[in-house]
């Protein structure tokens, strides 16, 4: 038997579980749903990874963070030596330790999950950040000396944040500019408190300013701001656009016009930014449904569903037009939804809207459906059965199922290409077909992770800082 196999019969075959709140409890506030590991828990569970010569889970990871290094320190209780490690590549350790689909990247090739369960690298790696943070030990890593360049962020998200934070440290000057009041984009208006508290994105933000990144909110590049005068007035070499893909969804049926329907992307942000959540401290217009469809089986639908039900609602049902098998959820979302009541009404999907004499919502008529051949995305495509039609009673309507991009800035900057569905088009380096303007993040790709959008950040970023490096460069 090989070193390696040996070392597999030895490991503890599982892996150590996440102490989290009560399902019941839970369902009736906003604090944060998993409660993290204990450094004893973080050890045990650092210690199943069998440091593999070829460490597949890298390869996996958007940001090639060094995995089997940094839970390597944390077996051994170095566990701000294995904060700094990660951050090494992932300036958002706390933010992908909460929110990253582990288990279709680093985790689905982590070796020993071939065999029994992989390692939990997402929860090691947000106790590590966490541990960092906790003890007042975040550390600004020496920059490189400045370069007189200045660079422009477009957008507070995921892909912008990562750029800033790689581009400041090799010594550019970078300001991101933000629609919002608050820095941070789909991380602080779209995912709920409970899966990822403001603070931490706010740590993570603070910590981008103590390396130097400048933050300028309330600023609309394309109508407050266009990119012609970040170059010609305001003086920047280069431009990143990580304005993400905001633009809502509708499924263009009947009713969708009716009081109490909303789009995800509007209830989420009236939610969070607006702490809707609060009343009355904060009397923010929105409507707190008794019976709410959420319609939809992402996560930003399991967002919504487990949102309502947090605001008062008696009965939160999700409305999705295929199985349990095709939901793209991530399994941890659905299963933290299914404990805290959440029902699921598959194989159902809207196909009018019914309200009262005062226009406001009180019925979803559905189309049952059955599953065919594949369609392009892989899955089993819904079929409508003849003569099945439902109705559901609801005040509250949220549509989840999906964004586009949003076209305030790309309508009003010439030169920028769009692809049919209105995405910005780049190279595999971030370039957009103007010169001195990179991209990357849902803006360019439509709706996707958060780890995906850093590691599209970190490609432009590269490539941003050796066409700064080389005089003659065009873009």
């Amino acid at each position: 038997m090989s070193v390696e196999n040996k070392q597999r019969e030895r490991v503890d075959r599982t892996r150590v579980p996440m102490p989290e709140q009560d399902a019941h409890r839970r369902a009736e506030n906003f604090d944060e749903v998993p409660l993290g590991y204990t450094p004893e828990q973080a050890r045990a569970e650092a210690r199943r990874c069998l440091q593999c010569k070829k460490p597949a889970c890298i390869a996996g990871c958007p940001v090639n963070v060094d995995i089997p290094g940094f839970i390597k320190l944390i077996a051994e209780g170095d566990f701000i030596g294995a904060a700094r490690r990660i951050k090494q590549a992932n300036v958002l350790p706390a933010i992908c330790g909460r929110v990253c689909p582990q288990e279709e990247q680093c985790e689905a090739r982590c070796l020993l999950g071939k065999r029994w369960e992989p390692v939990a690298v997402g929860r090691l790696e947000r106790f590590a950040a966490d541990w960092e943070r906790e003890h007042g030990s975040v550390q600004v890593p020496t920059k490189a000396p400045p370069t007189g360049k200045r660079v422009a962020v477009v957008g507070s998200g995921p892909a912008g944040l990562t750029v800033a934070g790689d581009l400041v440290v090799l010594g550019h000057e970078v300001t991101v500019f933000e629609a919002f009041h608050k820095p941070g984009g789909v991380l602080v208006y779209g995912i709920p408190e409970f899966r990822l508290p403001k603070s931490i994105v706010q740590a993570e933000v603070d910590y981008l300013r103590q390396l130097g990144v400048r933050f300028e909110m309330s600023q609309a590049i394309g109508k407050t701001t266009t990119i012609d005068e970040l170059f010609r007035e305001e003086g920047f070499d280069a431009v990143f656009l990580g304005l993400g893909a905001g633009l809502p969804w509708f499924m263009g049926i009947p009713g969708e016009n009716l009081g109490g329907v909303y789009s995800a992307n509007e209830y989420l942000t009236r939610a969070n930014l607006m702490k809707a959540y609060a009343f009355p401290e904060y009397d923010t217009p929105i409507v707190h449904g008794r019976q709410v469809c959420v319609v939809g089986g992402g996560n930003v639908a399991m967002d919504s569903a487990r949102t309502a039900l947090r605001l008062g609602a008696d009965r939160v049902t999700i409305l999705y037009r295929r199985s349990r098998n095709e939901l793209p959820a991530r399994l941890e979302e659905v299963h933290h939804a299914e404990e805290e009541g959440i029902v699921f009404r598959f194989l159902c999907s809207p196909i009018e809207y019914v309200g009262d004499d005062r226009g406001m919502v009180r019925r979803a008529r559905c189309q049952e459906m059955e599953l065919g051949e594949p369609d392009a995305s892989g899955r089993r495509r819904p079929i409508p059965i003849d003569g099945a039609v439902v109705s559901v009673d609801t005040d509250l309507v949220i549509v989840a199922i999906g964004s586009g991009a949003n076209p305030l800035l790309t309508q009003e900057t010439k030169g920028l290409d769009l692809n049919r569905r209105g995405y910005l088009v780049t190279d595999e380096s971030g370039r957009t077909t103007r010169p001195r303007v990179w991209a990357g993040g849902d803006i360019v790709t439509g709706s996707a992770t958060v780890i995906q959008a850093m590691g599209a950040g970190k490609k432009a970023a590269e490539d941003v800082h050796r066409a700064l490096s080389e005089p003659d460069e065009t873009n």
